[in-house]
């Protein structure tokens, strides 16, 4: 079909654990303290998932919350993606669990691994077959449940990730709004900075690789930190180009949110200002692919975003991967498609 064919976001909405764990909680369980969590990272608190609370179930809560807000129903749903590190289990995908949960008895299934690049990825990826005229609207979501998978003896770890989840419902949109361009990247050679070394088949579950930790995030954070402060200025930047816009048409910035310094480095080489660029780190620590719905979706909300805003997402993960798309917002569907 054409690629005139407008998409875009005409419904939002997230879903956060009660449970908040503050870093003076943290230093009852690990060697930290709140000073050094917040000097180098600017997190102050975390949401944490119950223990009978999955992936799923947090996807679902957002899901629904962005159906209502699209006035969507969910048989309206032709497809359902879901991005996340920490899917209820390899099979079946977390996408169909939700779809199951949500009674979305029309929609295709299935989940996609780009780490905290994951929802921008899920909605490039959505917006696709909406351009190519297989469906009309699609379901993106990105959940985690990040505690469950976290060294609770790692400081270096355990400190920086939270759960959540944020969902949005993609369909045609008005010409000239919606999503305007953007860019998906991967540098596998960086893959061993950031990973879950077992339960796949490369390290099957053992008692070897449980008493080693294996099943935990390891990352190297200097490198991690250096790739992410090159990466989400670079991205942005490209994508507002093939956009044909510049950082001065930008009224909002969306960062994945994993560290302030690392969001005030990509806003410095965007040269925008900080009060343009959304931060919630502070209240919930590093969500992964969650990190960025939850904070457009908070954005919009509150009125930060308004119609017609030029949005701008980015983010980094395990991959290593990037993604960055750049909107015009505008949340009605197009009613003539």
């Amino acid at each position: 079909m054409s690629d005139t064919i407008a998409v875009g976001i005409i419904g939002i909405g997230t879903y956060l654990p009660d449970k908040i764990v503050t870093n003076k909680d943290l230093e009852s369980i690990v060697e930290t303290s709140d000073e050094w969590i917040i000097d180098r990272t600017g997190i102050r608190e975390r949401r944490i998932a119950a223990a009978d609370i999955a992936t799923s179930d947090l996807a679902s809560q957002a899901a629904q919350r962005a159906l209502d807000d699209a006035g969507v129903t969910a048989e309206e749903i032709d497809l359902i993606i879901v991005a996340s590190a920490t899917p209820d289990m390899f099979f079946p995908s977390t996408a169909c669990l939700v779809q199951a949960n949500i009674k979305a008895t029309n929609a295709a299934a299935f989940d996609l691994a780009a780490g905290c690049s994951g929802f921008v990825y899920a909605m490039v990826t959505g917006s696709q077959f909406i351009k190519a005229g297989l469906y009309k609207k699609v379901l993106v979501i990105g959940a985690e449940t990040l505690s469950k998978i976290l060294d609770w003896t790692d400081r270096n770890t355990c400190v920086l990730f939270g759960d959540g989840a944020g969902a949005a419902v993609l369909a045609e949109t008005s010409p000239g709004y919606g999503i305007l361009a953007s860019q998906l990247g991967a540098d596998g050679a960086g893959g061993d900075l950031l990973q879950l070394p077992a339960g796949g088949s490369r390290n099957p579950a053992t008692d070897e690789t449980v008493s080693q930790r294996m099943h935990f995030i390891h990352m190297s954070g200097n490198e991690v930190f250096k790739f992410a402060v090159k990466i989400m200025g670079e991205a942005a930047n490209k994508t507002l180009e093939a956009a044909g816009l510049s950082a001065a048409d930008v009224d909002c910035l969306i960062p994945h949110q994993a560290n302030i310094r690392i969001i005030q480095s990509a806003a410095k080489r965007l040269k925008l200002p900080m009060d343009k660029v959304i931060v919630n780190v502070d209240k919930y620590g590093n969500t992964s692919a969650a990190s960025i719905p939850i904070a457009l979706e908070e954005a919009v909300h509150s009125g930060k975003i308004k119609q017609g805003d030029h949005v701008v997402l980015v983010g980094f993960g395990a991959g290593l991967t990037w993604a960055s798309a750049v909107m015009k917002w505008g949340k009605e569907a197009n009613t003539n498609c």
